[in-house]
């Protein structure tokens, strides 16, 4: 890292301190309430999404972990769980025998279905009801800019 730490300056601490206190909050809130108001929680709705925007809904498990930042024994794990609950199945895959995919099932389909709706409600009354169209436009630019940079180098 070198010798010289280039420590936060006062503004930037609190601009980076304040966006780890929205995201865990957030997250958190949005957890709880899917938990309590549909049979999937965020976890769960998180591996179906990326589910259902794939082709054919299924995802390779080592790209499905990669795309949620997940590590691949909780992947391992979870799927595990929602499997038996028959949101989605597993899959071996032929042609390299190296691994599996999982592919959401009807039931998986169903429940995201379900969920759907309160999500993207409690999405607007914790946040989009609370930022301006000008603010989310720069919200998201620089948000890409920082995936950007991110996925540039996916230690």
């Amino acid at each position: 890292m070198g010798d010289r730490v280039r420590w936060l300056t006062a503004d930037e601490q609190h601009a980076w301190r304040s966006f780890l206190r929205l995201n865990d909050r957030l997250r958190g809130r949005l957890s709880r309430l899917m938990s309590t108001e549909s049979n999937v929680s965020a976890a769960d709705f998180g591996v179906l999404v990326e589910l259902t925007d794939a082709p054919d809904g299924r995802r390779r498990i080592l790209d499905l972990a990669r795309a949620l930042e997940w590590e691949k024994s909780r992947m391992s794990h979870h799927i595990a769980r929602m499997v038996k609950r028959g949101l989605v199945v597993r899959d071996e895959c032929a042609e390299d025998g190296r691994g599996a995919f999982v592919v959401i099932t009807e039931e998986g389909c169903a429940a995201i279905e379900a969920a759907a709706p309160r999500h993207v409600e409690a999405v607007r009354e914790l946040f989009l009801d609370h930022v301006t169209p000008a603010e989310l436009r720069m919200l998201a630019q620089l948000s890409d800019r920082v995936v950007e940079k991110l996925d540039e180098d996916p230690a």
